[in-house]
């Protein structure tokens, strides 16, 4: 029987709970915010790097995001997205912050997710 690994950073999410276009899913063994279609915050509670915040944004909107919260810093695996990790002292401070951002539709904050891939089988053309 497979475990469910409960993510204890979920309550991150919980501002979102009235928003209708809020939606949670399952992305890098984490879990992802999504609101008006866009990829905003990514909950991960899982070994470093992969224990923090991440906000899903652009290079360009780097600097504006840290003058903003000076705990952000650029994820050390995905470079293109900003991270505060789960054990920095603002973490819980930057967390409310970033999702009161979100709320706001700050356009620093959220990406358009890529389109999935379909698989080559599914787009392969039977033989006729």
């Amino acid at each position: 029987m497979p475990s469910t690994v409960s993510n204890s950073l979920l309550w991150i999410f919980d501002a979102f709970e009235r928003d209708p276009t809020y939606l949670r899913k399952r992305m890098f063994g984490s879990d992802a915010a999504y609101l008006d279609g866009l990829l905003c915050l990514i909950a991960a509670d899982r070994g470093k790097p992969w224990s923090g915040l991440l906000v899903c944004t652009s290079h360009d909107r780097h600097a504006a995001l840290i003058d903003t919260l000076p705990a952000l810093r650029p994820h050390p695996v995905l470079g293109k997205w900003l991270y505060v990790p789960q054990d920095d002292a603002e973490f819980e401070t930057t967390a409310a912050e970033l999702t009161a951002l979100v709320l706001a539709r700050d356009p620093r904050i959220g990406v358009e997710p890529k389109p999935r891939k379909r698989s080559r089988k599914a787009t392969l053309l039977p033989d006729t």
